[in-house]
């Protein structure tokens, strides 16, 4: 019973060893690519308003990430990775209304964001998933659908 194994941990959510590494390297090469992005911006008031919002979201994600991946527990993995997830939904909304507004980004950037969404879900459900089967997490509602896992039934 000895303390909690943060290698074996961060071992087991992440399947392999050097995804990690990655995801962190992507994150950040992300935030970049918005940070770079943002300089082509018309200088308007609203441009300068979303283009703020879009720089924190999208700098928070890589942030949030590089936090989730020296979590010390389960718990505090499955907080962390989830604001991550939330950073990266914030970021999509941004990115969705620059284009919405004819003002957009790259659709690269768009598709690299739901691809980090996509991935910072499936980590969640995953992290969840394998504290429910260990019982370590009571509340396992899922934040996107704001629905109790069906793990939780079982």
């Amino acid at each position: 019973m000895g303390g909690y194994d943060n290698q074996k941990c961060r071992n087991e959510r992440m399947g392999n060893p050097h995804a990690e590494e990655k995801l962190r390297r992507r994150t950040k090469d992300f935030a970049v690519a918005v940070v770079l992005s943002t300089r082509s911006l018309p200088r308007t008031r609203e441009c300068d308003i979303i283009a703020k919002q879009v720089l924190r979201s999208a700098l928070s994600i890589a942030a949030s990430y590089r936090a989730a991946c020296r979590c010390r527990s389960r718990a505090e993995f499955i907080s962390k990775i989830n604001v991550t997830l939330e950073e990266a939904d914030e970021t999509l909304f941004w990115l969705e209304a620059l284009e919405d507004l004819d003002i957009g980004f790259a659709e690269i950037l768009q598709t690299e964001c739901k691809e980090l969404v996509c991935i910072f879900a499936a980590s969640l459900r995953t992290a969840r998933r394998r504290a429910v089967s260990i019982g370590t997490e009571r509340d396992i509602s899922d934040p996107i659908t704001n629905q109790k896992s069906q793990i939780a039934n079982r």
